[in-house]
């Protein structure tokens, strides 16, 4: 595979922070892979997805590379990388009609006028599977369930056909059988948009089943990444043996393309 992103000795540490939220982190991003970033609460994973983003706060102290040669030049905000995060609820805006919200990336990054961009929009939240996806253009984000904002926040991430989708924790709100439903999703999309995607989570029974390779993290450090079978019949790291020992159901069937 082309590694579609480098990332080298890469540390992060955020204003007043007594220690680094990342630390000498290096690992190469596959160009068409789905990569589990895996780890605790506090582990560095949601900060390495944002360090990839270029999403992290003013004033944060980043050192060492992420460069870029599955790409032409640096990525560009909103295009070439769509972002999900774990609430849709505080990504979406309260008092704009969904339609408009999901074309925006289309209209900005694409050249869409405002009526292709409304006919684009109808055509994402269909995509994603939301029931009459005229109607849902036309409400707003209070109106939905959960799962569905989870769905709507995610058609606006492709809006712009990005290379890499992040997808920062999006089920940890959501019930088992609507996490299911959204990993399952995302798997289809990205298979046939040829995009790459990082899935972000503290779920390792619920990213080996989709995941080409995992990255396993603790204290802001990589301490392990592999092929996703390989490291969850073998792993190497204490951190990826805890993980794994808290997590009795890994040898239960998958719910993500099979029967619940």
């Amino acid at each position: 595979m082309t590694a579609l992103a480098t990332i080298a000795d890469l540390s992060v540490t955020y204003r007043r922070a007594p220690q680094p939220a990342l630390s000498g982190l290096s690992l190469d991003v596959e160009a068409g892979e789905i990569l589990a970033v895996i780890g605790e609460s506090g582990s560095g994973k949601s900060t390495l997805a944002r360090a990839i983003a270029g999403l992290l706060p003013e004033r944060t102290r980043v050192a060492g590379r992420i460069d870029w040669p599955g790409l032409d030049g640096a990525p560009r905000a909103g295009r070439d990388i769509g972002y999900v995060f774990q609430d849709p609820g505080s990504s979406l805006n309260p008092v704009l009609p969904l339609g408009e919200q999901v074309g925006e990336g289309a209209r900005r990054h694409l050249g869409l006028d405002r009526r292709a961009a409304e006919t684009e929009a109808v055509r994402l939240l269909g995509r994603v599977h939301l029931p009459e996806p005229e109607r849902i253009a036309r409400t707003y984000p209070h109106q939905l369930s959960g799962g569905q904002r989870q769905r709507v926040a995610i058609a606006a991430a492709i809006a712009a056909r990005p290379r890499l989708l992040i997808a920062d924790e999006v089920t940890s709100a959501l019930d088992v059988l609507v996490q299911a439903a959204i990993v399952e999703l995302l798997v289809e999309l990205v298979r046939a948009d040829g995009m790459t995607l990082a899935f972000v989570t503290h779920d390792l029974a619920l990213a080996a089943g989709i995941a080409d390779r995992v990255a396993v993290m603790a204290g802001g450090r990589l301490v392990e990444v592999g092929p996703a079978a390989q490291v969850v019949a073998a792993p190497r790291a204490v951190e990826t043996a805890a993980l794994i020992a808290a997590h009795i159901d890994l040898a239960t069937p998958s719910l993500v393309g099979g029967t619940p």
